[in-house]
């Protein structure tokens, strides 16, 4: 944390670190458009696909990496998109940054578990447990 706020004319003057934060969400948006529009247009063709075409899709090396990249980058942006929340409407500088933290982590298993199941699939293993589902 820096140090003391400083004001000018009793405004609070900019600490200059927003500007890489929305840089960076606007990174992620511009990344996440293409990856959402051919996830989107990828989920209307498979819908009612039996699932070996499914797994025959997920078997593409170039499938599974545009995938895994879209996961990345969205729990990344959503990861970003939730400190500015957090930093507008939680007074408490503690809690504050125990949230952020905390949210941080979620979304860091959330997205290595998304990789390892797109991982597991890629190369024909079963997401689930056998017996789980079926």
């Amino acid at each position: 944390m820096s140090g003391a706020a400083k004001f000018k004319n009793n405004v609070k003057i900019s600490e200059r670190h927003g500007a890489s934060e929305w840089l960076n969400e606007r990174i992620a948006l511009a990344a996440l458009i293409p990856l959402g529009l051919w996830l989107a247009s990828t989920a209307f063709t498979l819908t009612g696909a039996d699932y070996g075409v499914v797994a025959a899709w997920f078997s593409s090396t170039l499938n599974a990496v545009l995938l895994g990249a879209t996961v990345v980058v969205f729990f990344g942006f959503a990861s970003l998109a939730w400190k500015v929340i957090l930093e507008d409407y939680v007074p408490n500088p503690g809690l504050r940054n125990a949230l952020v933290i905390l949210l941080n982590l979620i979304f860091l298993v959330l997205a290595a578990a998304s990789i390892f199941f797109i991982t597991r699939l890629a190369l024909g293993s079963a997401p689930l447990p056998a017996g789980f589902g079926a």
